[in-house]
């Protein structure tokens, strides 16, 4: 069986597949100071979670180090991280946020 549209188990094409730009995700990082009220904080106002999400994500960025906020495109990503990093900074906080290829 042969056919001209290479289509992956998934149903979406290779082709669609390549024409999608890379995803990063977005982390943010435990540490000993930054509050746990500022982390929900960032991630309502930032990343656009609920109060609910939110909670859960800074509890798992608590109780693992390190937790996933969102995946985006390059260019947003380095934006969200730039954000945390200068929202954290003027707050006095060292809150760590990074991103890496998904």
């Amino acid at each position: 069986m042969t056919s001209t549209d290479s289509t992956t188990k998934t149903g979406i094409s290779s082709k669609a597949k390549e024409d999608q730009p890379p995803m990063y995700k977005v982390l943010i990082h435990n540490d000993n100071y930054t509050t746990m009220e500022f982390v929900v904080e960032i991630l309502v106002t930032v990343f656009g979670k609920s109060l609910e999400k939110a909670n859960q994500i800074m509890l798992n960025v608590h109780n693992r180090g390190k937790e996933v906020c969102g995946i985006y495109p390059l260019e947003i990503a380095e934006t969200k991280v730039e954000t945390v990093l200068n929202l954290a900074s003027n707050r006095g906080f060292p809150l760590k946020s990074t991103m890496e290829k998904e």
